[in-house]
């Protein structure tokens, strides 16, 4: 399956910048990078220069010009098929947002533990409109290759982390995740609302998600959701490793991890909530 969210960009090359007049009375040069910007909040991640202008609701001379200006500065960047997507510099910006930088200082010391302990690809990873996103990546040599690596998305529905996720939100989130279409990855992709439901009881049930093979062919995933104080998921960790690994000897760690980071998140918010006037 194609990389998703993140991707490496394609020969630089600036194509034009930001004109210093709007033709749309009221409408600012802001607005209009800001609008472009805001077309990367949904799926799909990567846009041709079309759907970018048809989005944003401007000419496409326009969208040409914006999204040169942005690619230059790093904002967004383009993939060799042409289509542009999030680029580092914004997502380094973003992750300096205080709820996810605190998550991911919070889940740090636990991440780091767990990949001393399974020696495999650890993922800690977000849901984020429909998506998952992931946010923090430990891997080492020996590891089996992953698609999805630090800023990149990956479904809900066909990963571990995705899972954990799904079986601890809302069910209205569920249920637009579900609306939004079930992609056949791989031949073992849940593609049947029903058996995903069944599998999301399971996975509420033991409090671990696995993915065997659903999301790319050769790779296996074990995952536990980390909570928050009402006990729906805010991200979920994951180990990802070869087909063929005993997913439930790195169970038990991978709980762990998880429990940990939740228990880390909640007494970092009645900290703050104490120091709170």
């Amino acid at each position: 399956m194609a990389n998703l969210g993140y991707c490496a960009p394609a020969a630089s090359g600036r194509e034009g910048f930001v004109a210093g007049r709007t033709a749309t009375p009221g409408v600012t040069v802001s607005g209009r990078l800001l609008a472009v910007l805001g077309c990367f909040e949904e799926a799909p991640p990567a846009l041709t220069l079309t759907q970018v202008a048809r989005r944003a609701g401007l000419p496409v001379s326009t969208a040409r010009r914006l999204l040169a200006e942005l690619t230059a500065w790093g904002a967004l960047e383009r993939r060799t098929d042409g289509r542009y997507c999030v680029g580092r510099r914004l997502w380094r910006i973003g992750a300096l947002a205080p709820g996810r930088r605190d998550l991911r200082e919070a889940a740090a010391p636990f991440l780091q533990d767990l990949y001393e302990a399974a020696r495999e690809n650890v993922q800690l990873v977000v849901p984020d409109g429909g998506e998952g996103l992931v946010v923090e990546k430990i891997y080492g040599a020996q590891a089996v290759h992953t698609d999805t690596g630090v800023g990149e998305r990956m479904p809900l529905h066909s990963t571990g982390a995705g899972k954990a996720i799904l079986a601890f939100a809302p069910s209205e989130f569920v249920a637009d995740v579900v609306a939004a279409g079930l992609e056949r990855c791989t031949p073992h992709t849940l593609v049947e609302p029903g058996r995903l439901a069944a599998a999301l009881r399971r996975v509420r049930a033991s409090g671990v998600a696995f993915s065997r093979e659903e999301m790319t062919l050769g790779t296996v995933s074990v995952a536990a959701p980390v909570l928050d104080g009402a006990g729906s998921a805010v991200a979920a960790v994951a180990i990802v490793a070869r087909a063929g690994t005993r997913l439930e000897r790195l169970e038990p760690a991978v709980r762990a991890a998880a429990l940990g980071i939740s228990r880390a998140i909640s007494l970092s918010a009645a900290a703050d909530v104490t120091r709170s006037p």
